[in-house]
């Protein structure tokens, strides 16, 4: 494992991101696909030793008593590793976005203009505890012709440091420039301002992780802030929903992954078929250990009729809650205004979503949630680069300006303008 330099110098590194980054915007997508394979080749080659350095973070973890959750997001296995490796390969087969025609026209006084997909050069991402995201970041960075400087999470220092040796040896394998994929190894949070002023050198900066580290990045960055992976996430079930399926969408949503940003956090219930839908969905939580909070006439429901499931009063501070636990919020609601109401005020944009057989009341949800995905009888947890066929993301975006919902390798690019002329000049 490579030793942790005493200091890091932020300067020496944005400037070798810099040049490289120039070098990686000129290759050709088959250069970059030999890159690409050559790390999924040596996940696989060094998985062991990955999993080892995993495991120090994880007993650290565990003696710092750290919630379950997060255990689960600084996991990486076997299992993990082969899915990591096998989602590279498929960034492999996706188009390469760079040099990409947006459009083109020809002008009426003959000049031929189009716009073209560039990279956008320098990035700046500092996430918490996930090192998948380190391989997911690099990827796709390398793919779409960028140069990245990383920052994880302290927890997940020997992990994240594993796999940047994995990226090295790749890179260093097919002659790429190491400077391209850079992390910083030092855990001095000074160091994460100094690269938010960083804006000689890094062109964006991408945060994933919770609030405070948004907020941080918003209020210091001097390079502009691509905001999201957060979300309160609601599911709707109307009138006209079929309640048996509807379980079923409610289930994956909260307990296939309970502990990431697209997990369910609140079931909102027309008033119409709360009486016999919240026992129901009562005794499917109650089998997987799911906490129901709830308040009104949702928790008089329960009270009365909780098939044992462990039931909570809520507060209306509940319903502001990003859970990332078995924990969810159940409500109910007179009728669709008042559900999509309830998701304006406490959604953070990210995944919501309508469980009905009304295609009108779908119509209007898609039109009035302004969430970065709106789903339709369809579980939250698809808003994932992966499932979206983008290969992986380097975030799920939440603001409204370059970039929105997963990013993929198209969010990672910049456009330029060409004209092409016949010696025009102006009149």
């Amino acid at each position: 494992m490579t030793t942790r330099q005493a200091t890091i110098n932020l300067e020496e590194m944005g400037k070798a991101a810099r040049i490289a980054s120039r070098k990686l915007a000129a290759l050709k997508p088959v250069q970059k696909n030999e890159a690409l394979l050559a790390i999924a080749d040596e996940l696989e080659t060094q998985a062991q030793t990955v999993i080892a350095q995993n495991a120090l973070d994880l007993a650290d973890g565990q003696a710092a008593n750290l919630a379950p959750s997060l255990l689960d997001r600084m996991l990486l296995n076997e299992a993990r590793i082969a899915t990591l490796a096998a989602d590279v390969r498929k960034i492999v087969d996706l188009p390469d976005p760079v040099g990409a025609e947006i459009e083109g026209k020809v002008l009426p006084n003959g000049l031929r203009l189009s716009r073209r997909r560039t990279p956008i050069g320098v990035l700046g991402v500092i996430y918490e505890a996930r090192p998948n995201v380190t391989i997911d970041i690099a990827t796709l960075c390398l793919k779409s012709g960028n140069a990245v400087i990383m920052r994880g999470g302290k927890d997940i220092l020997r992990s994240n440091m594993a796999l940047i040796n994995v990226i090295n040896a790749a890179m260093e394998r097919v002659g790429l420039p190491v400077q391209a994929i850079q992390y910083i190894d030092d855990p001095d949070r000074a160091l994460i301002t100094q690269l938010l002023r960083l804006d000689k050198y890094v062109d964006m900066i991408i945060p994933r992780g919770g609030a405070a580290l948004h907020k941080l990045c918003r209020e210091q960055s001097s390079i502009p802030v691509i905001t999201g992976g957060m979300g309160v996430c609601h599911l709707y079930v109307d009138a006209s929903a079929d309640l048996e399926r509807s379980l079923d969408v409610i289930e994956n949503a909260k307990v296939q992954r309970p502990s990431v940003c697209n997990s369910l956090d609140t079931v909102l219930v027309n008033r119409t078929v709360a009486e016999q839908f919240i026992p129901m969905l009562a005794q499917r939580m109650a089998q997987r250990n799911v906490e129901l909070r709830a308040m009104d006439g949702a928790l008089t429901i329960l009270q009365r009729d909780g098939h044992g499931a462990t039931v909570r009063a809520a507060t209306e501070e509940d319903f502001y809650q990003e859970w990332m636990a078995l924990i969810l919020g159940i409500k109910v609601v007179d009728d669709l205004d008042v559900a999509i109401e309830h998701i304006q005020e406490h959604s953070l944009e990210h995944s919501d979503g309508i469980l009905t057989n009304d295609w009108h009341n779908a119509t209007r949800f898609v039109n009035e949630v302004n969430s970065s995905a709106v789903f339709v009888n369809a579980s939250t947890r698809f808003n994932d680069g992966g499932q979206f066929g983008l290969g992986a993301e380097v975030a799920v975006s939440t603001q409204k300006l370059h970039a929105r919902g997963p990013m993929g390798l198209e969010e990672l690019t910049t456009y330029k303008w060409i004209c092409l002329g016949d010696w025009h000049v102006r009149a």
